[in-house]
């Protein structure tokens, strides 16, 4: 039995919209971080048991606090601090801030049953679960934003054995229309890393990822008689965008997925001027990724969008372990969208 815990429609003020060297939305590690610290809320309560794992991230509508002067790129709109004692302007960093509405799913590695919650009935105890995790949110920030609202919170339960739990789990996935679900496709920046150094034997993973980040011209001359060889300085050119990698195969985005180690591990108290000198100690820089925007109705069960954390050789990632995601590019796939069989559109949102 799957236990899962919907989040619904958590509109967020003045969240962080810059990670490492992307900016837009926040990046994975904001959303598991904010699990982890409704996890340890629910471990002091009820348990080490009471844990919460992986974490789906479904974007409703997002307002990035940016500006695009005339023939400018886009810039942050900063707020002004007020001015010093002197009655000079003070000084700040550069800050960038959006207001979003997203819906979190939360995998929840217990039983809410099992827990102490009374010896009222099984329905009732669910709602005091539900209840409690609604106390503990708007007391909580997500990306160092505010909560300013809460949809519902709602928990309910997948039984994946049963062979109409995808259909359910489908359902399910109808409410969260409009959205879009953040997915893993580290695999199409691998896939891409290695037709590049087919090519280029020396090419690095960070050229790989700029190919799906940076926007790239090429000349293409025009007005030429065939086999007249275009002259530097006086042959006529249209420039033209260049296809990025992966083209047609989803929304694709930059991500910035969490830290990959950059020297040893070092005992815990050997590095001075160190956070915490009880544990070991080891410098990182930031690791990025590929992600794709896709429509919840196209996820097939809950290990497609549940975002995990993983720590190997040295690298501190947010991933997602399954990536078997039906691609928007397919020509001749036949999506089947359960029947509508809601009674009202109350009962669907």
């Amino acid at each position: 039995m799957r236990h899962l815990l919907l989040l619904n429609n958590l509109r967020v003020e003045n969240a962080n919209a810059i990670s490492g060297m992307t900016w837009g939305f926040p990046a994975p590690t904001n959303f598991l971080g904010f699990t982890h610290a409704l996890s340890r809320k629910c471990q002091a309560k009820w348990g080490n048991h009471a844990s919460l794992g992986g974490v789906g991230i479904i974007c409703h509508s997002h307002q990035v606090h940016t500006q695009q002067p005339s023939g400018f790129e886009h810039v942050f709109a900063l707020s002004r601090n007020p001015l010093t004692k002197d009655g000079n302007t003070a000084p700040f960093n550069e800050e960038g801030r959006m207001h979003m509405t997203v819906s979190l799913l939360v995998d929840c590695e217990f039983d809410p049953l099992e827990l102490v919650l009374g010896d009222e009935p099984a329905e009732q105890r669910i709602k005091q679960f539900e209840h409690q995790v609604l106390d503990w949110l708007v007391t909580q920030r997500l990306a160092g934003g505010i909560i300013t609202s809460i949809g519902r919170v709602r928990y309910w339960q997948l039984n994946e054995t049963d062979t109409n739990s995808q259909r359910a789990f489908r359902r399910e996935m109808l409410r969260l229309i409009p959205g879009f679900v953040l997915l893993d496709r580290s695999d199409l920046l691998a896939e891409h890393h290695q037709a590049q150094k087919q090519q280029t034997p020396d090419t690095e993973l960070l050229d790989s990822w700029l190919d799906f980040v940076a926007l790239c011209y090429q000349s293409e001359a025009i007005g030429l008689e065939d086999g007249e060889a275009p002259v530097v300085g006086e042959t006529k050119a249209e420039w033209k965008i260049q296809p990025k990698p992966g083209s047609g195969k989803g929304y694709l985005v930059p991500l910035a997925i969490g830290y990959q180690s950059i020297s040893d591990l070092y005992e815990p108290g050997t590095v001075g001027r160190a956070r915490d000198n009880t544990v070991p100690f080891r410098f990182v820089e930031s690791a990025y990724s590929i992600g794709e925007w896709c429509s919840p109705h196209r996820l097939q069960a809950p290990e497609d969008l549940l975002w995990q954390y993983r720590y190997s050789d040295g690298a501190y990632v947010c991933e997602i372990p399954s990536q078997q995601v039906i691609s928007a590019s397919s020509e001749d796939e036949s999506i089947e969208i359960p029947d509508n069989d809601f009674n009202s559109l109350d009962e669907l949102y």
